[in-house]
């Protein structure tokens, strides 16, 4: 008998343009490219002139690469894009997306890689129809045009089922480039997973200026983080998210033991005197909790320290 013929593979877009030119931006973008895709970064005036002169540099655990590509500082040059890889800062969210708006092709598929539960929800309230992404990669950028990766770097990407097709073009588009990309089944789930660490990691981690591992070993800093972690949790069954606490709290110190030195981007924020993203983080959770009855203090107290922090700068 004839073997069975095989589903064709979904074709990957060509066409990819990074809007906010930052550590994931700049990983993912730069991997992309590296993988022969066209590519075209937006980002800060430093950054692209660090591109357009030497390229984008990756220090990565696998390889070290100066990356060609494309970079602009201007919003419109996501025109002509398939796929636009959505990176800014949450506090950007807004702004970007209407300067982005009138630029993109009809047909534009814009994905969301950035911190959060709730990015792609304010993407779609500005008129863009945004998919939810979540990254997994510990990067960091020492300097414009210059990225240092140093964990993972792998996506799981979702949304609903009248979107398969874009998210098949997706996952085959990092599939080119050899970055490991999954099709959630529940990616609301996924996102707030992910975001139980980095309520419970990334505040702690500014204030105190040290690095995961440094949390996880020591026994007050310890239960501040699986405190907020634990009212994270609350926060998400409250709105119909289920999430295993036992299995998550686990491997949430795992995870800070195994990253050692490593500093959340958050920390990296605040050393360089910049406004974080505790709004859309300890902050969120904290008015989330409030909308539904569930008492957040830990998260209420980091981002409280946190914005007196910001007011030095």
């Amino acid at each position: 008998m004839p073997e069975p013929a095989s589903a064709p593979q979904a074709a990957p877009y060509n066409r990819v343009a990074v809007m906010g030119t930052g550590a994931v931006g700049g990983y993912f973008g730069g991997m992309l490219a590296r993988g022969g895709l066209g590519v075209t970064f937006i980002g800060r005036p430093a950054t692209v002139e660090a591109i357009s002169r030497r390229g984008l540099f990756i220090d990565s655990i696998h390889f070290q690469a100066a990356i060609r590509a494309d970079a602009s500082p201007d919003a419109s040059a996501v025109s002509g894009a398939e796929l636009v890889l959505f990176c800014v800062k949450t506090t950007d969210t807004a702004s970007a997306a209407k300067t982005m708006l009138p630029h993109l092709a009809r047909g534009a598929v814009v994905l969301s890689l950035q911190n959060g539960v709730d990015n792609a929800e304010q993407l779609r309230a500005a008129g863009i129809d945004a998919l939810p992404a979540v990254v997994y990669v510990a990067a960091s950028m020492p300097e414009p045009g210059r990225i240092k990766h140093s964990e993972r770097g792998d996506l799981a990407i979702g949304g609903p089922e009248n979107r398969r097709a874009d998210l098949e073009r997706i996952a085959a588009t990092f599939a080119k480039a050899g970055v490991a990309c999954r099709i959630s089944e529940n990616i609301l789930a996924d996102l707030w997973s992910k975001f139980v660490f980095n309520c419970a990691l990334n505040a702690t981690s500014a204030i105190a200026q040290v690095g995961y591992g440094a949390l996880a070993r020591n026994d007050w800093s310890r239960e501040t983080t699986l405190a907020a972690a634990r009212e994270t949790i609350a926060v998400a069954r409250a709105s119909g998210i289920e999430l295993p606490e036992k299995e998550i709290l686990e491997r949430l110190i795992q995870f800070a033991l195994k990253m050692g030195a490593v500093t959340s981007s958050t920390a990296q924020d605040i050393a360089r005197g910049k406004r974080t993203e505790i709004d859309s983080l300890n902050g969120y959770v904290v008015r989330r909790g409030a909308m539904l009855g569930v008492p957040t203090p830990v998260n209420h107290t980091l981002s409280a320290l946190l914005k007196l922090i910001e007011e030095r700068f």
